[in-house]
């Protein structure tokens, strides 16, 4: 006997790994490494689906779609080293094309984006919000912080958080969106 599957909507987590040369600074990938590891386990026990973009080198690139986590996820991390350039802008790019994709696609799933950059860029472009909620988790560990993730995160009308403050065993992207009542001191969007 066949039994229907929950009506609960499917999730799509997508992940913008930032993994340029100044993330190796200060432990900041090593942190970002963990808290993925905990997003993929997270990910598993909800059946969310994943998709990660790695930014680091010239160009982004596409490493899980729309797929469950699995073991393949845990041996990339592993593997997972910084250097290069910073193609942020490229994965944005790149995720919102493939996002608005998938949402036509599967007009029910519940999708949701975590971005994880130290921010170190020099300048960027006009950046729209993103389509959905969506998180950007700061890993810049540097004794002097510049703030651009911030800055990013306004842009993008992203959840900030640093990772410091994060609290351990909890993605951000787990169980039900972060609570927006105040950023900056300004009353945050509804919606989320």
């Amino acid at each position: 006997m066949l039994r229907p599957r929950s009506a609960k909507p499917s999730q799509l987590w997508l992940v913008i790994v930032d993994a340029s040369a100044s993330t190796r600074r200060h432990g900041a990938l090593s942190k970002a490494k963990g808290l993925l590891s905990e997003l993929f386990e997270q990910a598993r026990r909800q059946r969310a689906r994943l998709a990660v973009l790695h930014a680091t080198g010239r160009q982004a690139q596409w490493l899980w779609q729309g797929q469950k986590a699995s073991q393949v996820l845990q041996h990339w991390l592993n593997e997972l080293g910084a250097g290069g350039g910073t193609p942020l802008f490229d994965a944005l790019q790149q995720a919102a094309a493939w996002q608005a994709r998938r949402q036509h696609l599967h007009p029910a799933e519940r999708q949701r984006v975590l971005i994880i950059t130290d921010g170190r860029l020099r300048a960027w472009p006009a950046l729209a919000p993103s389509a959905c909620p969506s998180v950007l988790v700061d890993i810049e560990s540097a004794p002097i912080r510049l703030g651009r993730a911030r800055q990013l995160a306004d842009e993008l009308g992203a959840d900030y958080h640093h990772i410091d403050e994060l609290p351990p065993g909890r993605s951000p992207l787990a169980g039900e969106p972060v609570d927006r009542t105040v950023i900056a001191g300004k009353p945050a969007p509804t919606g989320l």
